[in-house]
Order: structure tokens, then sequence, then C-alpha cells
């Protein structure tokens, strides 16, 4: 963090506070994209790779993520951006569910997952973090049920 080469690894404030300020009921499916840093920059200098520094993160906050109703609903292996940028690649990609909006900021406040957290940002060169309401799935590309 800090110098121009660094990609999106945490929420800005304002944007968080966008995602709290939304709180309706039901759960969340949080999209994530993540690319990892061939070497994890801790600011410590202690050595790892990213691939090392991000098992590290799962280990440590996994705990915290199942106690709060986490659950992982769909997980691939990135093989070809057929659409977007060419150079582009992610190392992880996944769907995290939380039981609701209130899980997911409990989670990033936990004293346990802040600590995890500095593992994930010593390895995440760049992600994304998309936020989805959950919706019944249409039988069409064009259909978004009601």
């Amino acid at each position: 963090m800090g110098d121009s080469t660094t990609g999106h690894v945490d929420p800005t404030k304002e944007v968080f506070a966008q995602f709290r300020a939304n709180d309706r009921p039901g759960p969340i499916h949080m999209l994530n994209l993540v690319r990892l840093r061939k070497e994890a920059a801790y600011p410590d200098g202690r050595k790892a790779s990213g691939a090392e520094a991000y098992a590290a993160y799962g280990r440590e906050s996994g705990p915290v993520f199942e106690r709060l109703g986490g659950r992982i609903v769909w997980q691939g292996r990135f093989e070809l951006m057929l659409i977007g940028p060419s150079d582009e690649r992610w190392d992880h990609c996944f769907i995290a569910e939380y039981p609701s909006v209130a899980a997911f900021a409990d989670m990033i406040r936990d004293p346990v997952y802040r600590e995890a957290v500095k593992h994930r940002q010593a390895a995440v060169e760049d992600s994304r973090l998309i936020r989805h309401a959950v919706l019944p799935v249409g039988k069409t590309f064009g259909e978004i049920p009601e």
C-alpha cells in the first residue's frame, strides 16, 4: 500500500460506509477475485511467497468466517480471459456467502480476523470484492427473476 504499483487490496472508508448503509435483510454473496504477489510484502520484512501468505490468511481467518455463518458457495480455477484485459489473471476466484451484512462487518472487526488480514494485505497484488444480492436462477441470460 502506498506505491503506485499497488492494486486494490482494502476497501475505502467511504465504500465500506455504503456497504454498511445498505443493511437489507438476508444473505449477501461476495465475489472474490484475487491476484497474488510472487513474494509477500510484509511490513516487517519476513519472507514468504504470496501463496504462503494467503494460505496463512485462510487458516487464521477461517474459524472467524465459519463462526459468523460464512461459507464458500462457489470456487473456480481461472483459465482464460475470454472478454476483458488479456493480461489479467486471478489466482483465487470464489464466492463467499454471509448470512447478513452485519456478519461480514462483525468478521472484519473481529480481533482474530484483524490479525489474520495482515497476511492477506502482504499476499495480494490486486483484488476485486463485489457484493451481490442472492437471486433465484433464471432459465436464460436476460431473465432476472423478481
